[in-house]
């Protein structure tokens, strides 16, 4: 039963990791399509260069999201090294997301403004599927928790604690305590 719960827990635990980055990557595709709609209708810069900027400003805010919410609990250290595996990791979404777009525009000659955000929303779709599976597995990496239990035995074992704890396992701090505990009980 303890493996059946063990598993439940994970689960609640991918859920809730989903359900976070689905609400940042929700935001970041209105971000993604609202720049796009914008850039394409105010400026004169063609379909995919347009899709390319509003995507570069939805990666940006997106690492902010998904550091500061979804990963929030995920290790600090490395930052330098982590916003750049985030960024090369981003640009090959940013390929995928806009080779579908760049395919239907000059591939197909889908060119029309509903056609455009169509397309553009099937290639965010599939970029963030590779996104989910490498910011998760390569970016944002869980920090390993380990058994408490055996990084205390392993700590004792290799003699970092062994002259204060004894045979026992318990500090001399916390044995003087105990003992001063029991003393006052009688």
């Amino acid at each position: 039963m303890t493996g059946f719960s063990a598993l439940r827990g994970k689960l609640a635990l991918m859920y809730r990791e989903i359900a976070k980055f689905g609400a940042v990557g929700g935001v970041g595709v209105l971000v993604n399509i609202g720049v796009f709609n914008l850039v394409r209708h105010s400026t004169g810069l063609q379909t995919v260069r347009a899709s390319v900027l509003a995507t570069l400003v939805s990666i940006a805010f997106n690492y902010l999201g998904f550091r500061y919410f979804t990963y929030r609990d995920r290790g600090k250290a490395g930052r330098t090294k982590e916003l750049g595996r985030f960024l090369g990791f981003s640009c090959i979404g940013l390929v995928i997301e806009n080779g579908v777009l760049f395919v239907a525009t000059y591939g197909f000659d889908w060119d029309s403004q509903l056609q455009s955000n169509i397309f553009k929303f099937v290639g965010i779709g599939v970029a963030t599927l590779f996104r989910f599976w490498s910011y998760r597995t390569w970016v944002f990496r869980a920090v390993p928790a380990g058994d408490p239990v055996e990084q205390a035995e392993s700590f004792l074992t290799a003699g970092g604690g062994a002259t204060c704890a004894g045979a026992t396992g318990v500090s001399g701090d916390r044995r003087r305590r105990r003992k001063a505990g029991a003393n006052r009980r009688v």
